[in-house]
């Protein structure tokens, strides 16, 4: 028990160490200025490196995610209208340029072009004949001519039988009153005048009648002339007119074959084997993804640097912000999104509030790149240009409108 009370029994305090704490007014405060002077120093040294990075590099740069892929969308249309026969692609199948991708019905084209081609035969030898009336009626008129010259020599022929009739007459009728002629011999005389006055008149009718043939016959020549003056047979424009008819129908039998007007993707094929189709229907649409582009719609406040041939950089959500593409800058819209409006915003009212405009910037995307990771049209896009002056983008803004922005 004893050796337990003693170990009860309260230190002495001498047995404890004591610690002075001492508080020095001037060290903390000097503390302080310097934590202070730190501070502001790396306040400083970060703001101006900020202010130096956006005033070297960031200021230079402009970027969007209201852009989106597009391209020149091809929409095939047929030039006649017919039967569907045959479609020969589907949604999404990739096309070359010239490749089959619909066949209507060409029984109607084909009789059409048979048609056409008797036409065309027909005005061929309807022309030669026209050719011939030529020659023909040349030869009339030379024959005309000749029975002009031989009535007229008839009729000369009958004046002078009249003549002579008429002094035979007179000399009869002198000699009548001696008793040196008979009677009957005067008779014939005056018969023989008789004769010869009807011979004339015959003779002046025939001239005359041949006159008419001749003038008929000139006037029919002139006529045939008109018809074939200053052309051949194969030139003639009634030829010229059946070639023409047949030719389009030859172009509307080949039409009737539809053939993709360029590389790339069938989309929204609306054609089907048996459909009634009309001029100008679309059937299906060809999507050249191989020349796809970006429209990035930048705000107006973003466009003071931008200039064509400046670089950009592309990226879509179809591959990630991992995958990069490159373009340029090709082109600049006349006007912003509003203005192309369907129904445009009419500004000049009393409640018109500001709203910034978005501008539509085309932008090439390098072929290459397309040909690696091929993208679809509508897909988003987030694009960022580079404002700061190149050579390529001073060559390209020279080239267009004399050197200003569009």
């Amino acid at each position: 028990m004893s050796q337990n009370s003693s170990e009860l029994q309260p230190s002495t305090p001498a047995e404890h160490t004591s610690v002075a704490v001492t508080y020095n007014p001037a060290a903390a405060a000097a503390t302080r200025k310097k934590m202070f002077a730190i501070l502001v120093a790396a306040i400083v040294i970060i703001g101006g490196g900020c202010l130096a990075y956006w005033k070297l590099i960031g200021s230079r740069y402009v970027s969007t995610d209201n852009a989106y892929s597009a391209a020149e969308v091809s929409i095939l249309t047929p030039a006649v209208s017919g039967i569907v026969a045959d479609v020969k692609v589907v949604d999404t199948q990739a096309v070359k340029a010239g490749d089959v991708l619909v066949v209507i019905d060409n029984s109607d084209a084909r009789l059409a072009l048979a048609q056409a081609e008797a036409e065309l035969g027909r005005a061929t030898r309807k022309v030669q004949g026209y050719f011939a009336n030529d020659s023909g009626l040349a030869a009339q008129v030379q024959a005309r001519e000749a029975e002009q010259r031989r009535t007229a020599a008839q009729l000369l022929s009958a004046q002078a039988d009249l003549q002579r009739a008429e002094l035979d007459l007179k000399r009869r009728e002198a000699l009548a009153k001696s008793g040196s002629v008979s009677g009957e011999e005067l008779s014939n005389a005056r018969t023989a005048l008789l004769t010869a006055q009807a011979n004339l008149r015959a003779a002046e009718a025939g001239r005359i009648q041949a006159d008419a043939n001749r003038n008929a016959t000139l006037g029919a020549q002139k006529a045939s002339t008109v018809l074939t003056a200053n052309s051949t047979v194969e030139n003639n424009p009634e030829v010229a007119l059946a070639r023409a008819r047949r030719d389009q129908a030859r172009l509307d039998l080949d039409r009737t074959v539809l053939r993709a007007p360029v590389d790339g993707v069938i989309a929204r094929r609306q054609v089907q084997t048996g459909q009634s189709v009309q001029v100008g229907a679309n059937l299906l649409s060809i999507v050249p993804v191989q020349k796809v582009h970006v429209d990035a719609n930048f705000k107006e406040g973003q466009l003071t640097a931008v200039r064509i041939g400046q670089p950009v950089l592309i990226k879509t959500d179809l591959y990630g912000s991992e995958v990069e593409y490159h373009g340029v800058v090709n082109g600049i819209a006349g006007g912003s999104g509003a203005a192309f409006a369907v129904i445009p915003a009419q500004n000049a009212t009393g409640n018109w509030i500001k709203v910034v405009q978005r501008v539509p910037v085309r932008i090439a995307i390098d072929a290459k790149d397309l040909a690696a990771r091929p993208l679809s049209v509508g897909l988003s896009m987030e694009v960022e240009i580079d404002t700061r002056p190149s050579l390529a983008a001073t060559r390209a803004a020279a080239a267009l409108n004399g050197g200003h922005r569009l």
